[in-house]
C-alpha cells in the first residue's frame, strides 16, 4: 500500500471519524500509534455496521460478521472482497457523516494496513476487533429493533459486567499489550498480570460513563442497560424509565452504578500512577478519559432529569480545554494529580451522599 493511502487512513481519516480519540492518538508514542490507530478504524467500522437503524438487525449481523471473518483472514475465497462489497454498497451509502461513509468505502485500504502490520502486532488488532465485534453481536442478539417501539433490559449485574469488558474492558487490555510490547521499560515486568487487571477495569469504568450519560437516549432506541434485577429492585421497569419525572426514582440506582464506576476508575488512577512520571505522552493519553470520565460522572449525579435526552450531562468544550490544559501541566508530578483527582472522587462521592440524605 503506498505510504500516501497509510498516511491519509492513519491520519485525516483516523482523525475524521474518530472524534476525542484522536486527541489521544496524537499525544501516543509513535511505536504505538499505527497498530492503535489500525485497531481503532476497524471497530469504528464495524461500530457503524452495527448502528446503522435504516438495515433491519439480522442483516446488520450478517455484514458485521462477515467484516469479523475478513479481518481474521478466515472468509474463504471471493467471500473476502464480496464482504467489502456488500459493506460499501449496503452500508455506506446509508451514512449522514460523510467521514464514516468513507470509512466504508476504504476498509480495503484498511485492511492493507493491517496485513503490513508485523504478526505480534496483527495477532493483537484481530484479537481485540475480534472481542469488540463480539460486544455488538451481543446488542443486535440482546435487544429490538431500534424502530419496533418495543424496549429490554439486560439481566443482571453479571450481564452488564460482561458486556462492559466485550465493548471497552478488551480495550484496556489491548492497551497495555501494546505498551509492553512497543514501549519495553515503560510498566515493570512484575506487574505485568495487576497492569492487565488494571487496564480492563479502566476500559469498564470508560463504558459506565457512556452507560449512564446515554440512558435517556439508549431507551428510546430499545436498549436499557440497567439490569433488570437491580430495576426490580427499586420497582421499576425499563418501561417506567421512558415516563416524564421517572429520573428522581431511578437516582438511588444510578448513585449505586456511579459508585460502582468510581471503583473502576481508581484502578484507571492506579495504572496511570505505574507510568514513569516522564512518560508524559502516555499519562496524558490516560488521564484525559479518566478527567473527562469524572467530571462526566459528577455532572450526571447533578442532573436531576438525567434520564432526559434533552438534558445531557456533557462537558463544554471549554471545559474539555480545561482539562486538557491543566493536566499537560500537571502530568509529571503525583503529588499535583493525586490533590486533583482525589478531591473530585470526594467532590462525587460527597453530592452523592447529600442528595441521598435530602
Amino acid at each position: 500500500m503506498p505510504n500516501s493511502n497509510r498516511a491519509f487512513l492513519l491520519g485525516p481519516l483516523l482523525k475524521g471519524v474518530s472524534r476525542s480519540f484522536y486527541l489521544t492518538m496524537r499525544v501516543l508514542p509513535a511505536g504505538m500509534r499505527d497498530p492503535v490507530g489500525e485497531a481503532y478504524l476497524l471497530a469504528r467500522a464495524a461500530d457503524t455496521i452495527a448502528d446503522t437503524s435504516l438495515i433491519p438487525p439480522p442483516q446488520r449481523l450478517a455484514l458485521l460478521l462477515a467484516l469479523r471473518e475478513r479481518v481474521n483472514g478466515t472468509a474463504p475465497g471471493a467471500a473476502h472482497d464480496d464482504a467489502l462489497r456488500r459493506i460499501a454498497g449496503e452500508v455506506a451509502g446509508q451514512q449522514a457523516q460523510s467521514d464514516e461513509k468513507l470509512l466504508l468505502e476504504s476498509l480495503g485500504g484498511a485492511l492493507d494496513v493491517l496485513a503490513q502490520l508485523d504478526e505480534a502486532d496483527r495477532s493483537a488488532v484481530r484479537e481485540i476487533v475480534t472481542t469488540l465485534t463480539e460486544g455488538m453481536e451481543f446488542d443486535l442478539n440482546t435487544f429490538p429493533d431500534e424502530r419496533s417501539g418495543k424496549v429490554a433490559a439486560l439481566g443482571t449485574w453479571d450481564a452488564l459486567d460482561r458486556y462492559t469488558y466485550l465493548v471497552a474492558g478488551c480495550v484496556g487490555e489491548f492497551w497495555t499489550k501494546m505498551t509492553y510490547r512497543h514501549l519495553p521499560g515503560t510498566l515493570a515486568p512484575a506487574l505485568r498480570e495487576t497492569m492487565y487487571q488494571r487496564g480492563v477495569r479502566f476500559g469498564k469504568a470508560l463504558q459506565m460513563v457512556n452507560v449512564l450519560r446515554d440512558c435517556g437516549k439508549d431507551l428510546r432506541i430499545g436498549r436499557c442497560y440497567l439490569p433488570a434485577t437491580m430495576l426490580a429492585q427499586a420497582g421499576l421497569t425499563p418501561e417506567d424509565l421512558l415516563q416524564p419525572g421517572t429520573s428522581a426514582r431511578a437516582r438511588p440506582l444510578m448513585f449505586g452504578l456511579v459508585r460502582l464506576a468510581l471503583d473502576h476508575f481508581r484502578a484507571a488512577i492506579d495504572y496511570t500512577f505505574a507510568l514513569p512520571r516522564l512518560s508524559v505522552r502516555l499519562r496524558l493519553a490516560c488521564l484525559w478519559p479518566i478527567l473527562i470520565g469524572l467530571e462526566t460522572l459528577e455532572l450526571l449525579v447533578d442532573n436531576e432529569d438525567w434520564l432526559d435526552p434533552a438534558r445531557p450531562s456533557k462537558l463544554t468544550r471549554n471545559d474539555v480545554y480545561r482539562i486538557l490544559a491543566c493536566s499537560t501541566l500537571m502530568a509529571p508530578s503525583n503529588a499535583l494529580l493525586d490533590r486533583w483527582l482525589k478531591r473530585l472522587l470526594a467532590r462525587i462521592e460527597t453530592r452523592i451522599t447529600a442528595i441521598g440524605k435530602a
